[in-house]
């Protein structure tokens, strides 16, 4: 056993048999029922069966609630929601505005000057009617 910590083994292997192999004690762990397989982010049957069934909403229990309650809430709940924002300063608003300006006008000249462009070239291939 301190040899095996030693080398850098985990406790896990004890458990083999000589016939045994890691595969099998895999299998078995994750089909057994009594124990919960703690793999990545999965639901274990336990959990799925503690979850209790007066937790749950129904749709009876939102439809007590008159129309101005859920109005409010509703308004409480934005409020709450825009508290936790981080707004930008003055100076950052700025740089953003001026940012986003710029890089609307050249959009903007950049699709000026390829409509100019096509139109010359239409123009060009199918002459001009007068």
């Amino acid at each position: 056993m301190a040899e095996s910590k030693r080398r850098g083994e985990d406790d896990g292997d004890e458990r083999l048999n000589d016939d045994a192999t890691v595969d099998d004690v895999a299998d078995d762990d994750a089909t057994d029922a009594d124990e919960p397989v703690a793999r990545g982010g999965t639901a274990t049957r336990k959990r799925a069966q503690a979850e209790p069934a007066e937790g749950r909403k129904t749709r009876k229990d939102t439809e007590r609630i008159g129309l101005f309650a859920r109005i409010a809430r509703f308004f409480r709940e934005v409020v709450a929601e825009l508290r936790k924002v981080i707004w930008p300063t003055r100076k950052e608003l700025l740089t953003y505005t001026a940012v986003v300006v710029t890089f609307v006008a050249v959009m903007l000249a950049i699709v000026a000057g390829l409509d100019y462009g096509f139109a010359k070239a239409v123009l060009w291939v199918f002459g001009e009617s007068s």
